[in-house]
């Protein structure tokens, strides 16, 4: 996954690796990691990522 063109979330804050980074991967799928836990890669479709995007910019999610 190190070939992949990571972005570094411009939400994300500090140099500890207290981010989430996310790249366009092979297939179109859409690859997301935690910024210290490089090794950890979630892969998922640009359908899903857009509607979770459009429904944290909303604040449609539950508190936990």
């Amino acid at each position: 996954m190190s070939q992949l063109a990571w972005r570094k979330s411009s939400f994300s804050v500090g140099q500890d690796g207290d981010c989430v980074e996310v790249a366009p991967g092979p297939g179109g799928l859409i690859r997301l990691r935690e910024g210290d836990r490089p090794t950890d890669v979630i892969t998922t479709t640009p359908t899903a990522w857009a509607t979770l995007l459009t429904t944290v910019k909303a604040g449609r999610l539950p508190a936990c």
